[in-house]
């Protein structure tokens, strides 16, 4: 099966999903035989490797793995062998984990198992929901009651990392903007960070010139793994390596994020995210199973935080205004034109410029422009993006930036359409359900409040820095023979 993570991440071509590259090398130590001749390699039906010894007896070779920290450090591609690549984000690791954890709990080692918590982001499922012809809270209902049919001990929404998200990535661009006007390099424009493959191949490619751009605040993916392993820790005594934590995503490079050494606790050895699980394998784990999301038993959304809103308390998905992949641009816009110029209730409309993935807002008061904003979706209006800012001609404040055409609904681990529709119709019409949902305010939001107060001990502490900041690094290109393309 070809891979499909996302098009940034594919460096030799502007196609939207990766093909592969004889780029992504891993070197491995061969110990030299003490026999004089060299050894004899036969490949089995199968496809296993098998040496020949002199003495006649035959050892099977294991399989080089590359895993996904190895491609994150690597200045080439990524390559397409999902079954190569993905060796601790797959749906047989997760589902090795859980029958592991079953395992634990029938011989009485409680004290072995592991708390496991799945957090359901909201476009895989409304992917999902679309695929099976459901309703949005009835398919997250129903993709609760499976993942406790599985063995899950906690289903969360991620309402409360997204609010926490957007609130921080606000915040830090108030802060760059007042620094840019003081003339600090580096601040404007303000590029999203909330996208993996977006970020993956800005380390890659352009390094230290770009990533200074880019907004330090963690995806909603990565807030929600901090918050679950301090919440689990603090208030039911469960040390982070004993909680597995599954993220429900719209995106392969999901798993890439997952794996970044900056999500690593060397000395618990536990990530944020232990494993990533997409929508394309959630379905392929019913299909596996002979099992239909529709006769799947609903079960319950956990609340360990609170309900979002007190008027709408029984609301278990949630969406925010603007773009199907968060609302960044929207919500930041609309957050600085109060607190940078006290314009109230502003109405924001981005306007399609060269094509439908490239958009532009522009606040303006007194014929002066205060605000310019832009979404910049798939690696086309990337490419353009990076090359206006090398010429110095980007004239804008910020950028919401995804990898994937028509942004994260339309994610590569998204079910691919049914019936005929073309993938552009198909996340229109997972927009508009999107834009149907009820709406969460990060700003009104009681549950986001609280948990800044309460646990964070507000925004400008060290503890806040490290829940919702994180860094990234510039990956050196290889200059080895392996490495020239003939």
């Amino acid at each position: 099966m070809a891979s499909r993570f996302s098009g940034a991440l594919q460096l030799t071509d502007l196609d939207d999903f990766i093909t592969p590259s004889l780029e992504c090398i891993k070197p491995i130590e061969i110990p030299k035989s003490k026999a004089k001749t060299g050894a004899k390699i036969k490949i089995q039906e199968d496809g296993a490797y098998v040496e020949l010894n002199e003495s006649g007896t035959s050892e099977k070779l294991q399989k080089v793995e590359i895993t996904l920290a190895d491609c994150l450090a690597c200045s080439g591609c990524i390559t397409s062998a999902e079954s190569v690549l993905v060796t601790q984000q797959s749906q047989e690791e997760l589902l090795r984990v859980l029958q592991e954890n079953q395992n634990f709990r029938e011989n009485g080692k409680q004290e072995e198992a592991r708390f496991i918590v799945v957090s359901l982001s909201v476009q895989p499922v409304l992917s999902l929901a679309e695929r099976y012809g459901l309703d949005p809270e009835s398919a997250t209902r129903k993709l609760a009651g499976h993942f406790r049919q599985l063995g899950a001990d906690m289903i969360l929404d991620m309402t409360a990392a997204d609010d926490f998200s957007l609130l921080e990535s606000a915040r830090e661009f108030i802060e760059r903007y007042k620094s840019s006007q003081d003339n600090v390099k580096g601040q404007i424009p303000m590029l999203a960070s909330s996208c993996p493959g977006w970020v993956c191949y800005a380390e890659k490619t352009h390094g230290n010139f770009i990533l200074p751009y880019i907004s330090v605040t963690k995806s909603p993916q990565q807030v929600m793994g901090s918050l679950v392993k301090y919440h689990l820790t603090k208030y039911k005594g469960l040390p982070p390596e004993r909680v597995y934590h599954i993220s429900v995503m719209p995106c392969y490079d999901k798993k890439l994020e997952a794996s970044r050494e900056d999500f690593y606790n060397e000395l618990k050895q536990t990530r944020d995210v232990d494993c990533v699980i997409t929508s394309i394998e959630l379905e392929n784990m019913l299909i596996s199973q002979g099992v239909s999301l529709n006769d799947v038993e609903s079960g319950e959304i956990d609340r360990p935080f609170g309900a979002y809103n007190k008027e709408q308390s029984d609301k278990i998905l949630w969406g925010h205004q603007g773009s199907g992949s968060g609302g960044y641009a929207h919500f930041i816009f609309q957050y600085a034109a109060y607190h940078l110029f006290q314009e109230a209730n502003t109405t924001v409309e981005f306007k399609n410029l060269r094509n439908p993935d490239f958009k532009e807002a522009v606040l303006e008061k007194d014929g002066k422009i205060l605000l310019r904003f832009a979404i910049a979706n798939g690696f086309k209006n990337i490419q353009n993006l990076v090359q206006k800012l090398k010429r110095g001609k980007s004239p804008y404040h910020y950028v919401e930036v995804m990898a994937c055409p028509s942004g994260c609904l339309n994610g590569g681990a998204q079910i691919r359409p049914q019936d005929g529709l073309q993938p552009r119709e198909l996340a229109a019409k997972l927009e508009t359900v999107y834009h149907s949902l009820p709406l969460s305010k990060p700003e009104e939001n009681c549950v986001t409040l609280s948990l800044y107060t309460t646990w964070l001990e507000g925004e400008h502490s060290d503890k806040s820095a490290a829940f919702l900041h994180t860094q990234y690094h510039e990956i050196e290109k290889m200059n080895t023979a392996l490495a020239i393309k003939w």
